[in-house]
């Protein structure tokens, strides 16, 4: 798993969005993502983590072992 794949699914949900993914410790498991988009707008910090979940979907739980998330309303 790389970067570019992070983003692009991420892209895929939220088309509007900026993404920038870095991977924390080289070993391709531990994310950290900051995602700006429209799409989270009127929804809590808590509702806009779990749309990203949701976005990355079976990958947080085989490929993505950590993720810090940086969440904002553009």
């Amino acid at each position: 798993m790389n970067s570019t794949q992070i983003e692009q699914r991420l892209l895929a949900a939220f088309p509007d969005a900026k993404v920038k993914a870095t991977d924390m410790t080289g070993g391709g498991d531990h994310w950290q993502v900051s995602i700006t988009s429209g799409a989270f707008k009127g929804l809590s910090l808590v509702e806009q983590h779990q749309a990203v979940y949701k976005a990355l979907g079976d990958w947080m739980r085989r490929e993505i072992h950590a993720l810090a998330l940086n969440t904002a309303v553009d």
